[in-house]
């Protein structure tokens, strides 16, 4: 689903009651356990957290004027979605966090490259997701996106 919201209470705001809070939760743990200097805005038409302009001048490569992408949130038709790109891009990263999930859900990970989804909104496991947001500084980032980008 896309919403089309200018904020990211506007985006809240315009999700299904039962994700609201959720989706809340998400963002305040980010906004809370993200290293300094990861921004919050709409990208994508989505909640992200993302390396501003002023840390990375070069922005998204896709379209460089947009800042680098690091972490997505969006109610999805039947899910809520975590977008997490350091998850996609660091193979330690990823192994740490399919470890974990298990001790701290009781449903199985469902999972794609870069995307979290959760369809059972009153088991979700805040404290895995705020471990994870405190893992990748928007430095390392930058480091790993380049390397990426660089061998293409």
């Amino acid at each position: 689903m896309q919403y089309q919201a200018e904020t990211v209470d506007d985006y809240i705001d315009q999700i299904p009651e039962e994700r609201q809070g959720p989706v809340q939760k998400f963002r305040e743990i980010f906004q809370k356990n993200l290293p300094a200097g990861f921004e919050e805005g709409i990208l994508y038409k989505m909640i992200g957290f993302y390396v501003p302009h002023s840390l990375y001048p070069d922005g998204y490569h896709c379209n460089p004027k947009d800042p680098l992408p690091f972490v997505n949130i969006a109610s999805q038709k039947n899910f809520i979605a975590l977008y997490h790109s350091g998850i996609y891009a660091k193979k330690e990263l990823y192994d740490w966090f399919v470890a974990e999930y298990p001790k701290h859900c009781k449903y199985k990970l469902d999972m794609g490259k870069s995307c979290v989804r959760f369809k059972k909104i009153d088991d979700i496991p805040y404290q895995l997701i705020e471990e994870l947001a405190g893992k990748m500084t928007p430095q390392e980032w930058i480091e790993i996106y380049e390397t990426a980008i660089k061998k293409k």
